[in-house]
């Protein structure tokens, strides 16, 4: 059976440890030279890179988040063993584990060590496919002449060098079709190597809860229940016009999932769906004030981030959570597509007066979506709003300042509230 040794890369037949190095960090499978669909997922990203930094903190259990009314950006495998999870509200993570070291995350850091990785993914392959900052697809089919050695191997160098390099770790899903390479990524964390052959698929999958299936969420997992369907064993016993007819084109999928079944390629151009940004109060409040500089930072924030990716976008999104966690949304669609900030708020506050007086509010957001280039933005003049196109130029006049002399060369009055 191959076998490789993911600590010196040794390839060898099967053995428990590394003939060269006598590592027990071993990978074995059958299918271990063949498989080229990877999914690569870094283990407690942010606060790996924190606990790089701050070495100190290497045996204590790390939270990055913002404050107590804010919610869980990541925790490192530490806080996980106590039950703290992503997206959980800090209060609840902080009885959980009341002793954790809560970090402000630093997302422009994250970033570049995310760059760095990227970059070291395109040494392997063209074909990737990143999900976030932290994991991404990689489809090494026929990469095997030009590296001189099978993907597998060329994959455990990238986590080994992620390591050496850049001091944060990653987990390894390797398989025949992007569904089952994020599955195995999960299987052996952190640090870790999974392997799910073509042979194997159909025995791996059977027993295994339909909840693995990326993308059912709580409450397809609660008309998949409603339904007797717990596992991709339950799955199976389906006619596929059956679960066409009960769960839309969302059966369709589950049918071929069911059977290991993902024709999904590995797309380096997935377009970008949305940009967006909100933030958590540290107390619920109905300052229209404090609101309305909230509102103005947000959608600076969304055409700052829009205007770096030269994208601009037809829908605005207001995203409100009250005291009692009831969420409200409100939807506008523009006349024309948009990346100013000026545009963005007066949008999203037109959103906000239509809501009314449901405050107190504990969260407030603004999205953008239906993105296309920006060269197809804000081309015709608004003659409900002859002041417009003046605010634009001002607009384009502030970030060519803010560029040459930094973010806070320039800032407007509503900022600071």
């Amino acid at each position: 059976m191959p076998a490789l040794c993911r600590s010196c890369l040794t390839q060898f037949d099967a053995g428990d440890r590394c003939p060269a190095c006598r590592s027990p960090r071993v990978t074995r499978h059958d299918e271990l030279w063949d498989l080229s669909i990877a999914h690569m997922d870094c283990d407690a990203f942010y606060a790996s890179v924190e606990k790089r930094d701050r070495p100190e903190l290497a045996d204590k259990p790390v939270i990055i988040g913002g404050g107590r009314r804010g919610v869980v950006s990541t925790a490192c495998y530490i806080a996980r063993i106590r039950g703290v999870r992503s997206a959980m509200p800090m209060f609840q993570a902080l009885k959980l584990c009341p002793d954790a070291v809560i970090i402000k995350p630093r997302m422009a850091l994250y970033a570049e060590v995310s760059r760095i990785i990227r970059s070291m993914m395109e040494e392997l392959t063209p074909s990737i496919e990143p999900l976030s900052l932290d994991e991404a697809f990689l489809d090494l089919t026929g990469t095997r002449r030009l590296h001189g050695a099978p993907p597998a191997v060329m994959l455990a160098g990238l986590v080994k060098r992620m390591k050496d390099e850049l001091g944060v770790t990653g987990s390894i899903g390797l398989s025949h079709n992007k569904f089952l390479a994020k599955i195995a990524s999960d299987l052996d964390k952190p640090h870790g190597f999974s392997v799910i052959g073509a042979a194997e698929t159909q025995s791996f999958l059977r027993p295994k809860p339909v909840r693995l299936i990326w993308g059912v969420g709580a409450a397809a997992q609660d008309s998949l229940d409603r339904a007797g369907i717990r596992t991709f064993d339950d799955l199976l016993r389906w006619e596929l016009r059956d679960l066409k007819a009960r769960f839309g084109s969302m059966g369709h999928r589950l049918w071929h999932l069911a059977r290991g079944e993902d024709r999904r390629r590995v797309s380096a151009h997935t377009p970008m769906k949305s940009i967006s940004n909100e933030t958590t109060f540290h107390e619920d409040t109905a300052d229209a004030d404090i609101l309305d500089g909230h509102l103005w930072r947000m959608a600076e924030k969304v055409s700052d981030r829009a205007k770096a990716k030269g994208l601009a976008g037809r829908v605005v999104t207001l995203k409100l959570k009250r005291a009692n966690f009831a969420l409200v949304t409100r939807r506008i669609a523009l006349r024309d597509p948009t990346l100013l900030a000026d545009q963005l708020y007066r949008t999203a506050r037109g959103l906000f007066d239509q809501v009314g007086d449901l405050g107190p509010y504990r969260l407030l957001g603004v999205g953008l979506s239906d993105l296309c280039p920006e060269g197809m933005a804000d081309r015709a003049p608004d003659l409900l709003d002859p002041g417009a196109a003046r605010r634009g130029e001002a607009e384009r006049a502030t970030d060519a300042i803010r560029e040459r002399f930094g973010p806070d060369a320039i800032l407007k009055g509503r900022a600071l509230r």
